[in-house]
């Protein structure tokens, strides 16, 4: 609910056109990962997941804002949520990450009747942060019911009121390019080992290709 109410105001204060696809777990996509090992060894194409995983990946890849939503299962996300996730270890700044990330925002949002709020958005906001995603806004909220008709009116006022900054903040921020500085610090220390220790493919020769071993960095243009 949270999340459509997002998407929904950034395409209203969007000046041009403005496409929102959505997806949802386990229904879109409900495969955990097998621990095969072929995205690392080689890419993510060959996970035995892929066909179903590729329509959400090249959605991914081509959005301008990301936004993840997760209730609160036992003070964290929910196992669907981070099984999807876990598919795209070799997008971390780490291994292979995509340069569209860069110029990427996202919206990160948690709710629970209760708590557990923070952690479950930062299982969320670890992934965008690694895949090196600039800006990233977070968001957990305790609506103190069970269902989106339930919600207290002074809790539905407050996050109206969030929702609001949240999209100016987006639509504020859309088109600048960068990368997150948790992702920028490890890109700089993934750089100083492949230059310094045995290479390990197929990360390095990504790298290699990519020109990063040199002066070429993939938040600049």
């Amino acid at each position: 609910m949270i999340a459509r109410e997002v998407a929904g105001k950034v395409k209203e204060k969007m000046k041009e056109e403005s496409e929102i696809k959505e997806y949802f777990l386990p229904k879109d996509f409900d495969e955990p990962c097998m621990g095969c090992y072929s995205c690392f060894q080689n890419d993510l194409t060959q996970c035995p997941h892929y066909a179903k995983l590729k329509p959400i990946a090249e959605a991914i890849l081509d959005a301008d804002l990301l936004i993840l939503e997760s209730p609160v299962y036992v003070y964290h996300a929910t196992g669907q949520m981070m099984s999807f996730l876990d598919h795209f270890g070799t997008w971390w700044v780490v291994h292979r990450p995509r340069e569209a990330m860069c110029k990427k925002q996202a919206v990160v949002i948690a709710t629970a009747a209760g708590g557990g709020m923070k952690n479950t958005v930062q299982d969320m906001a670890d992934s965008m942060e690694m895949w090196g995603i600039a800006g990233i806004y977070k968001y957990g909220v305790g609506v103190q019911a069970v269902s989106p008709t339930e919600i207290p009116e002074r809790i539905l006022k407050k996050i109206h009121r969030k929702t609001d900054r949240l999209s100016n903040a987006v639509c504020k921020n859309a088109g600048k390019r960068g990368m997150n500085r948790r992702a920028k610090k490890w890109f700089l220390l993934m750089r100083f080992a492949h230059k310094h220790f045995t290479p390990m493919e197929p990360d390095y020769g990504y790298w290699e290709e990519k020109g990063w071993h040199g002066k070429t960095r993939p938040w600049k243009d």
